[in-house]
């Protein structure tokens, strides 16, 4: 795990780096809590970009940024 967030009380929103295939991912993927709440475990929910789109996906979250920064003033 590189870096999580509580999306809500019983889900996070998690940056992995994977290995698949001889190649690396970044994996941002949303995971809940189990039942018993000592667990977290991941859902489809989220996406897996290669490194060599790590770039274009800092730019598009720096845009969305930056869009909303205008939008909340």
């Amino acid at each position: 795990m590189i870096y999580q967030f509580s999306r809500n009380n019983d889900e996070k929103i998690c940056f992995r780096l994977r290995e698949y295939k001889d190649k690396s991912y970044i994996d941002l993927r949303i995971f809940f809590k189990s039942k018993q709440g000592d667990e977290m475990f991941p859902t489809k929910k989220g996406i897996t970009v290669s490194l060599e789109h790590l770039p274009e996906l800092k730019k598009g979250i720096s845009l969305c940024e930056k869009k909303v920064s205008t939008l909340v003033q």
